[in-house]
């Protein structure tokens, strides 16, 4: 498979070495970047084909990535109908609607959106996945192991639901950090020193999410094993049960979805 990236920021970056630590050849990747930084750093480390500019050589290919910003997507897509033939088309643009990309490319339907979150620059991350119906089972497999370079995938079957993914694994990361910087805050004032902190606060929580990674049990079995009847566990849920702590999460992430849905309504707009 000959893929091309047009953008080569951090995601492109991580794809790209995911990709060759897969097994891929560097001569069947190509990225095109305008920046002079980036296509240097891109070409010396991964020594992949660099374009300063979309070039019929760089169309070669069977999928093409995009991977710029969703507010440049439809001036970048502007010089590129000219190139397009049957390639798969794969936007890891966050919010732009499928609808709205097959437009600014002169009608291509071989379209897939994906919403990989930053876990991905460690090859941990996870994507949602969605296709036009025009996308073939090789092609769904073809998207699904480029991004698999990265982390898992799920395929949805209704493209509104990558604005709820969007909203739980895209922003997830943050809302695991902000727990990290709590948890942490209250270990400084606890006594800990920021270090001692931080190690306690990052290895309790990759070392819960190793542990629910491994359990066929929900969560909430999970959570209660740790929960003794009077005990220390108990004392601290009940404070954020009774402060909403859960609900409120809820209440972020439907809001994270509701957001995502506007936006994509802005950046769609001609």
């Amino acid at each position: 498979m000959k893929i091309t990236f047009l953008g080569g920021g951090n995601m492109a970056s991580a794809l790209i070495g995911g990709l060759i630590n897969q097994g891929f050849s560097p001569d069947d990747i190509a990225v095109i970047e305008i920046g002079a930084e980036n296509r240097a750093r891109l070409e010396k480390e991964y020594e992949v084909r660099c374009y300063a500019e979309p070039k019929a050589a760089a169309f070669q290919c069977d999928a093409l990535v995009l991977a710029v910003k969703p507010q440049q997507m439809r001036e970048a897509c502007a010089p590129l109908q000219k190139y397009l033939s049957k390639q798969l088309i794969i936007s890891i643009a966050a919010g732009l609607r499928l609808a709205d990309l097959s437009r600014w490319l002169g009608g291509h339907d071989k379209l897939v959106r994906a919403m990989p979150n930053t876990p991905a620059l460690i090859g941990s991350g996870v994507t949602g996945l969605f296709a036009l119906p025009t996308v073939s089972k090789a092609e769904r497999l073809g998207a699904e192991r480029i991004l698999h370079a990265v982390g898992s995938t799920v395929w949805v079957t209704d493209e509104a639901q990558i604005d709820a993914v969007t909203a739980i694994s895209g922003g997830g990361p943050a809302y695991v950090f902000l727990f990290i910087e709590a948890l942490q805050q209250a270990a400084i004032e606890l006594g800990f020193t920021t270090k001692q902190a931080q190690q306690l606060s990052i290895e309790t929580a990759l070392g819960a999410a190793k542990l629910a990674a491994k359990s066929d049990e929900p969560a909430s079995v999970l959570r209660e094993r740790v929960t003794s009847k009077g005990g220390t566990t108990e004392a601290a849920l009940l404070v954020m049960a009774e402060r909403g702590v859960k609900e409120n999460i809820v209440a972020g992430v439907l809001a994270a979805n509701a957001r995502s849905r506007e936006l994509g309504d802005l950046l769609g707009k001609d």
